[in-house]
Parts: C-alpha cells; sequence; structure tokens
C-alpha cells in the first residue's frame, strides 16, 4: 500500500508500506496512483514527496508476481503519470532505491538521499533489463557511457557516487524525508520541462556506435551466453538513436523475450536459493528458526597457507579479533607480511563501516586458549589434522566450537578426538576464502544444532552464501566433481584433446574449462588426495582399473612428469612460464596422449561437443541425485547454490538440478542409460531417485523437496 498524508505547506508526503523493503507489489502501485491523483486534485498541494516506510525507499519489483499474471495497475504508465506531473515531485531515498525503485525515483523530478542509501539497477542479474523506462531514462540523466556501466552489470551505487553521477540532486546525512520537503517547497511553481527525463536527449560520446560495438563485444565475452546483458546494450543503443517513444517500445519487445526466458526463471530460481539454502535444516528436525547461534568475537584460525590467510583476513573483516597461527617459521613470517597488506586492501575496496579486527600471529597452539571458534586449516591430511585437533581439545578451553577448513575428509573422525564432538562442524571455505561467496558447513550426526547456528551465522556475517550438508567423501561440491573429472579424463582416453572438452564447457558458459581449471588449481591437489586413497603411487600397478573401477591415470602421469599446471608453466597447457596465466595448446600433450593410447589399446574416435556436454555434465547431475537420495543435501537448490557459488556454473542455467529439469529429467534419464550401455563408459548408472522423479511424472525443481521428504517417510514406515 501507499499511504497519503498533507504536511504544513502544502506538500503531500506519499508513502510506500511493504515490509521489508516497500517493494512494488499491485497493492503499492495501486495505492501509488490513487495518491498521486489525490495530490493533483487537491488545490492545497503545490508539491509532492515520495518516501518510503521504515527508512528504506523501495527495493524494486515483487519478484514473487513474476510467476503468474500480473495485476494491478502496470508500472510503465503510473511512472510516466508521475512524470507528467505539473507539480513537483521528488523522491526521497533512505535505504535502497534498487530496480524499479530507481526507475520510480527518475520519474520524479527531484531524487533527495540519505548518505547511507544505496541505488542501482540490478535487473540484469535476474535475467531482464530495466523495463520501466529505467534503460532510456538512466542515460538521458548521466549519459550513455556511465548508464551502459550500471545497467549491463547491475552494480550498486553509494549515495555519494550516485550525486558525482548525476542520479541524484542533494545528498544529507541528515532525514532524506525532511530535506525533500523542505527542497520541493522551494521549487513550487518552478517549470519542470527541464526535469523530465522523457523529454531530454541522450548524452553520447562523438564515436557513439564505435562504443556501442565495444560494449556489445566485451558484453558478450563476459556474459558468456547469457542474454539480459547483451539485452541492455540493445536497449541503450536505442536510447541513444531514437526518439524516447520509440526507445520505449525498443525496451518492451525486449523485455518481453527476457521476461519469459528460460535464463530469466534460471536467475530468479538462483534469486531465491539463495533465501533457500540459509534456512538450513538438519535430519533431527533442528533448524535456523529454532537454533541459538552464538555471536563470535574472538577466533583463531591454525594453518596460514593461501586458504588459512584467507580465513584470516574475511573473518578480521567483519571486526573479529583473530588469532593467526603457523608452526613453520618461514610460513609464519611470509603470513605476517602477506596478510595485512591483504586486509588494507580488501577493508579499502570495501569501505567498511566498521574498523577490521585485530590479527595477532603466533607459532604456538597455546596461544588459542581463550578464542570462542577455531577454525583448522591446515594441509588436507587426515593425520595432521587429527593431530591438530586432539592438541586443539587439550588446549581450548571448553565450548570453544572447533571447525576444519577441509575439502572432503571426515568430520566425524576429527570429532572423534575430543570431548565435545557436538562443537565440531566442517567449514569448507573456497579459494580466495576472502572473496569466494560460498561456504559448506558441515555436520555430522553429532554435531549439535548450536555449532551449526554459528557456522551459518558467521558464514553470513562474513558475507557467504553458507550451505548446511551431511558428512560424506567430498561433501556436495566435490563428491559431484569427482564424476565429472572422471568423465573428462575418460573423454581424452577416447579421443578429444583438453582444448575440445574445455571449449564446450566454456561455451556452455563456464568460465573455465576443466582442464584449464585444473591447471589453475594445480594438478597436485588431486594427485595428492588418490595417492592417500590408495589409488596412485609408489607399489600401485598403473592400470585402467583401480579398486574394482575404471581409472585414468593420465593425471598421475602428467604430475610425474613435473606438468602441475600454471605453478610450473605446464600443465594440460603450456604457459609462458611458472605463474603464467595465458593457457595455449602444447604439442607435447598431443603426444603424450597419443602414446598413452598406443600403449593401452585405445583407437580414437571423434567425439562431439553434445556428448562431451553429456558425459561431463549429466554424470555430475546423476550425482546430485544420489546426494538428495542419500540425505546429504536437502533440496536441489542447496546443491545448486554450491555450485553456481564455488564451481563456476553458469548463473543464468540456475544450477545443475534447475537445468536438469529445464533439459527435462526423462532426457537425462534416457542419455545417462545410452552412455551407461556403452562397455567403455562405467559410472553413469542412473539414480534410483532420478528414475522415480520421472516415473512420477518429472515435477518441476520445486517440488522436488517435497517429493524426496515424502519418499523418505513412506520407506520409514
Amino acid at each position: 500500500m501507499a499511504r497519503y498524508s498533507r504536511l504544513p505547506g502544502s506538500v503531500a508526503l506519499i508513502t510506500l508500506h511493504n515490509p521489508p523493503v516497500n517493494a512494488l507489489s499491485a497493492a503499492v502501485r495501486q495505492g501509488i496512483v490513487d495518491a498521486v491523483q489525490r495530490a493533483l486534485k487537491d488545490p492545497k498541494v503545490t508539491s509532492v514527496v515520495i518516501c518510503g516506510q521504515n527508512g528504506k525507499f523501495c527495493g524494486g519489483a515483487d519478484i514473487r508476481e513474476f510467476a503468474g499474471p500480473m495485476s494491478g495497475p502496470p508500472l510503465v504508465p503510473m511512472i510516466h503519470a508521475i512524470e507528467a506531473v505539473d507539480k513537483p515531485v521528488a523522491a526521497a531515498i533512505e535505504g535502497v532505491a534498487l530496480g524499479g525503485g530507481l526507475e520510480l525515483a527518475l520519474g520524479c523530478h527531484y531524487r533527495i538521499a540519505h548518505s547511507k542509501a544505496v541505488l542501482g539497477l540490478p535487473e540484469v542479474t535476474l535475467g531482464l533489463l530495466p523495463g520501466a523506462g529505467g534503460s532510456q531514462r538512466l542515460p538521458r540523466l548521466i549519459g550513455l557511457t556511465a548508464a551502459l556501466d550500471l545497467i549491463t552489470t547491475g552494480r550498486h551505487v553509494s549515495a555519494a557516487e550516485a550525486l558525482k553521477l548525476g542520479i541524484l540532486d542533494q545528498v544529507t546525512d541528515n532525514n532524506a524525508v525532511d530535506l525533500a520537503v523542505e527542497f520541493v517547497r522551494s521549487v513550487a511553481g518552478q517549470p519542470l520541462d527541464s526535469r523530465r527525463l522523457s523529454t531530454l536527449p541522450c548524452p553520447c560520446p562523438p564515436d557513439v556506435d564505435s562504443l556501442l560495438d565495444k560494449v556489445m563485444s566485451k558484453v558478450r565475452q563476459r556474459s558468456r551466453g547469457a542474454l539480459a546483458p547483451v539485452a541492455c546494450v540493445q536497449a541503450l543503443r536505442a536510447a541513444a538513436s531514437l526518439p524516447y517513444a520509440q526507445g520505449m517500445e525498443k525496451e518492451r519487445e525486449l523485455m518481453a523475450t527476457l521476461f519469459n526466458s528460460g535464463q530469466a526463471r534460471a536467475l530468479q530460481y538462483a534469486f531465491f536459493s539463495q533465501r533457500v539454502v540459509g534456512k538450513w535444516s538438519l535430519p533431527s528436525g533442528a533448524s535456523w528458526d529454532n537454533s541459538t547461534a552464538r555471536t563470535i568475537s574472538k577466533a583463531a584460525v591454525i594453518g596460514l597457507g593461501t586458504m588459512g590467510r584467507g580465513i584470516v583476513v574475511a573473518l578480521a573483516l567483519t571486526g573479529i579479533s583473530v588469532v593467526a597461527v603457523e608452526t613453520q617459521e618461514k610460513q609464519l613470517a611470509e603470513a605476517s607480511r602477506v596478510v595485512p597488506a591483504m586486509l588494507q586492501r580488501e577493508a579499502g575496496r570495501r569501505r567498511l563501516a566498521t574498523p577490521p579486527g585485530v590479527i595477532s600471529f603466533s607459532s604456538n597452539l597455546q596461544d588459542v586458549s581463550e578464542v570462542e571458534l577455531v577454525i583448522e586449516a591446515v594441509f588436507e591430511d587426515m593425520s595432521l589434522k587429527l593431530q591438530v585437533f586432539k592438541h586443539l581439545a587439550s588446549v581450548c578451553r571448553p565450548g570453544t566450537l572447533l571447525c576444519s577448513n577441509t575439502s572432503g575428509l571426515d568430520i566425524d573422525q576429527l570429532a572423534a578426538v575430543t570431548q565435545s564432538p557436538g562443537l565440531v562442524v566442517g567449514m569448507h571455505f573456497f579459494a580466495p576464502a576472502h572473496v569466494m561467496k560460498l561456504l559448506e558447513v558441515v555436520y555430522g550426526p553429532r554435531s549439535s544444532p548450536e555449532a551449526v547456528a554459528t557456522a551459518m551465522q558467521l558464514g553470513k556475517r562474513m558475507g557467504k552464501v553458507g550451505v548446511a550438508v551431511g558428512n560424506c567423501p567430498g561433501f556436495v561440491g566435490n563428491r559431484m566433481l569427482k564424476p565429472y573429472l572422471e568423465q573428462a579424463n575418460f573423454l581424452l582416453e577416447e579421443g578429444a584433446t583438453p582444448q575440445q572438452v574445455d571449449e564446450a564447457l566454456e561455451e556452455f558458459g563456464f568460465p573455465m574449462g576443466v582442464f584449464r581449471m585444473s591447471d589453475l588449481s594445480g594438478l597436485d591437489v588431486g594427485w595428492r588426495i588418490r595417492k592417500e586413497a590408495g589409488l596412485t603411487g609408489p607399489g600401485v600397478e598403473s592400470t585402467r582399473t583401480r579398486q574394482g573401477r575404471r581409472y585414468s591415470p593420465l593425471p598421475d602421469q602428467m604430475c610425474e612428469a613435473g606438468r602441475l599446471g600454471q605453478k610450473t608453466g605446464k600443465g594440460w597447457y603450456q604457459y609462458d612460464g611458472p605463474g603464467g596465466r595465458v593457457a595455449r595448446s602444447d604439442p607435447w600433450v598431443d603426444i603424450f596422449l597419443e602414446t598413452y593410447r598406443a600403449e593401452h589399446g585405445l583407437v580414437a574416435r571423434s567425439i562431439t561437443p553434445e556428448e562431451i556436454l553429456e558425459r561431463c555434465l549429466y554424470a555430475l547431475i546423476n550425482e546430485g541425485f544420489n546426494i538428495l537420495q542419500d540425505a546429504v543435501a536437502a533440496g536441489p537448490e542447496d546443491i545448486d547454490a554450491i555450485y553456481v557459488f564455488g564451481y563456476g556454473w553458469p548463473r543464468h542455467r540456475g544450477g545443475p538440478m534447475f537445468h536438469a529439469g529445464q533439459v527435462g529429467l526423462g532426457r537425462i534419464l534416457e542419455r545417462l542409460n545410452h552412455h551407461h550401455s556403452h562397455p567403455d563408459v562405467p559410472h553413469l548408472k542412473p539414480s534410483t531417485l532420478l528414475r522415480r522423479l520421472v516415473a512420477a511424472g518429472s515435477p518441476p525443481v520445486q517440488k522436488w523437496r517435497e517429493f524426496i521428504n515424502k519418499e523418505r517417510v513412506h520407506s520409514q514406515l
């Protein structure tokens, strides 16, 4: 709704009221239309201020309305009507003016904001473009170049930057509504023609066509197949070259195409998934709304390698005091030099409102005795981690939460060497830990709800997307990654090249294909894990079958040849030198693969991009169904959030489980059966859950959680 009131001095105040962010629902739009008409008809009203309840102007459209037929007054005519009012209308912006909220403000004649307000047109992140005149009014206000940057990225800007760009007329540290009321009183009766943005020309640089072509090329490269950023450039081209009415028609056409696209549905699903995963629950029934999280003020990090350093910075950025422990003298000295610089750089970039926490460095584990939470981030070796946990159990005070940054080791085994196994959870960060958004919070059968709640809340404080997952080898992300990597290696054995596999995956939308990513991460990481699992190493016969399963020794042989990826300047690709970033095909790898095939009697065949995608992606998706069946993840949204935020899955495809629904579960099942029947393509046996979903008519992804829970209850009867 929108409340109408008349203030002394002939000012009408229209207050949007739709908690939590005053989204432009049908009721709010109707309220605005009615209030504007009332202000127009009242001869005592000379000016109007539009504001939001509870210190928030407007967070934009009500995305929940996108799922069904729209009702209530359309947004575009409503904003046009506000712009046409012959009494000055000012938007008093506090909190946020995002999406439709900013478009509403652009329809007003003046914009006054509080200094802490945030503004932006983030529609592109939902697979859309600003469809209520934003793509036409903003460039007319701030120029084409600045509008291209804001609209194609969807980035938010501070009030200070918005003032500098020309979006705002004034910024205040005091009450924005009070200033807006005072302001419109002072301009009442003045001409408004120059304040109606739709009537203004669009300021463009002289080489506008060249600029638009360059931006379009960059956007296509950056978006990797996403439609919305490209449509944003097309809409802004219309703003630069067409009269306003024709530009609005182009905006409407583009918006209609995007609105009904699978990409928009995927991006909106991803948006809501991020909220769903925060509402975690344990198999016991304990959940986010009945578990009290501890507030952590002092923490410790054990191990200051690349991951540990990032975790220290991530914690300190929240204001937590951190004891950073490293027993290796050289590593400690390096971390003491590098970490403060990392913290200063990141704090400056984020413009923190509160100062970061104090970091103290130590080589003595005894110095963690007074902290409330410890995150162990030592080498991924179970014997070493057990040693650390035994030591922590003896030096930490009772009640201290003990967390392990492990990518797949057994949390229960670590908990078993402590006096309080309920206070042990996994906190699997992704590198670089102070930048990457994903955090897998891993619980075991003895993990307490309080421990899980504290880890989830701490992740939220650090700006992470925390996903609570069960304990199993590899948890969710790396467990699904294993069959994906296996199929990629098998494809090399059968005739593909690393470039062919990577090109197919990058065309799908991944920022990097599997082999480029392996080079970046370091081939020795997986090699070390396989050694620990007894799959390779001294005394292990170099066959293509290990532990009863088909196995590809190709990655092991690469490591044995000293090709560890970017760090050595050579891996699946060659680089300019150690640490080089530009990947180029390497004739050595072609000869290596030919020799390998000849040794094992393999005949290379032609492999299509379609087979590469089916083998790699469907293997990953199939394991996702197994994970849901095993209750390691609570629902498909958990898996999709993990892959979008941690593994580079293209956001405009929603996530692997959403993508399965888009492709069709029947199609996924048919292709898995096809490949599984091939004698040389093992490990693609379709999941039982997938078969059951297909038999149940392939319900939409939003219904899977309910289906799984019913199946689980039925099986227990």
